[in-house]
């Protein structure tokens, strides 16, 4: 069973909603009792919590297709609720451990002082921090090596830019998007020391003329490539590089199709994997307080997608060339996730 919690209504339905049945949600004072959160049988729960809608495309989409091919794998129920802004991240955590979900996925660092202020409430579920820097008893997070995928991003963009003006636009800036452009900015710069990279933070991954808007100020500055990590607005960003002829990268999803004139190509990270991977952690009682982090060196999880018919082959096959070295540590990254400027943390 597939149960989406909204702010104001219970969806209760099949993985494919034919029957869904609508229901008055509960309130802060009519909560569900907490049940046994056992993480074996069929009262194995798991639940995620979204800041965006999950037909975005990209980073919510991708984290809803994660709980759902869990239960693929392991049964039981899942749980999801969407749009969850910051001030509701804390009541959507609590209410899913009070309703003895077995393990909760937030999904997006920006629910890190959440995650730690319910997790030690409620013992008996495991919190996980998709894109967090927390770890704890009960409380372990999941990450992508974002500086890896971004630095293959960074040559391919350095290689093509004509007026050597990168950018990269996020939602909000903290530890993940922090590290997604470090490795850009060092990969361009391995191209081109002299490289300027501009990067922009939006303050909401979903705003569409947000995302629009901080697109065509940067492409106004002669900004020729843009990286992008956005949700729901991700789109936008695409398609205004494609109408204004600069260059883009898709994120998370392969998003050649949205632009296919403009993206070169994409960071897919396929977080579906990589939850269900955890949640099957979870259930074999083997999930650890700890950061769990997958690169380069699980081509099933981080890769590059379709490459745009813009990007010669030479720097098709470079790219992947680089990309196997540091998958065979030949090129490792020390202290880049520090910040700075300085290009000798990665050591060939």
């Amino acid at each position: 069973m597939a149960v989406n919690f909204g702010r104001r209504e219970l969806i209760y339905g099949s993985a494919v909603f034919a029957s869904s049945l609508m229901l008055k949600a509960c309130s802060s004072n009519n909560q569900t009792t907490t049940q046994s959160n056992a993480s074996g049988g069929e009262g194995f729960k798991i639940a995620i919590a979204l800041p965006g809608v999950i037909t975005d495309k990209a980073w919510n989409q991708s984290g809803y297709e994660g709980v759902n091919l869990a239960k693929q794998k392991l049964g039981g129920d899942i749980a999801y609720v969407e749009q969850v802004v910051q001030a509701d991240q804390t009541e959507t955590l609590t209410d899913f451990a009070r309703k003895g979900y077995s393990v909760v996925f937030a999904h997006g660092g920006q629910f890190d002082a959440a995650v730690e202020q319910v997790a030690s409430q409620f013992p008996n579920t495991f919190f996980v921090a998709v894109n967090g820097s927390i770890k704890g008893d009960n409380i372990a997070a999941l990450r992508i090596d974002h500086l890896q995928g971004s630095y293959l991003c960074g040559i391919i963009g350095a290689s093509l830019t004509k007026s050597n003006k990168l950018a990269y636009i996020a939602g909000q800036e903290f530890e993940a998007t922090q590290q997604e452009l470090r490795g850009f900015e060092l990969g361009a710069k391995s191209v081109k020391p002299n490289i300027q990279i501009t990067s922009t933070f939006t303050g909401d991954w979903n705003d569409v003329a947000k995302g629009k808007e901080a697109t065509l100020a940067l492409i106004s500055t002669g900004v020729d490539v843009i990286y992008q990590w956005l949700d729901s607005a991700s789109a936008a960003v695409l398609q205004t590089a494609s109408d204004k002829g600069v260059y883009a990268f898709g994120n998370t999803q392969d998003q050649l199709d949205v632009a296919p004139k403009a993206v070169l190509t994409s960071a897919v990270k396929r977080l579906d994997i990589a939850i269900a991977y955890i949640a099957e952690l979870a259930k074999q009682k083997q999930l650890k307080g700890q950061i769990y982090t997958i690169g380069l060196e699980k081509p099933d999880i981080l890769f590059l997608g379709k490459f745009g018919a813009t990007v010669p082959e030479a720097l098709k096959q470079k790219a992947l060339n680089i990309k196997q070295e540091i998958v065979d540590k030949k090129i490792t990254f020390e202290n880049c996730k520090q910040g700075g400027k300085d290009t000798r943390c990665v050591k060939k």
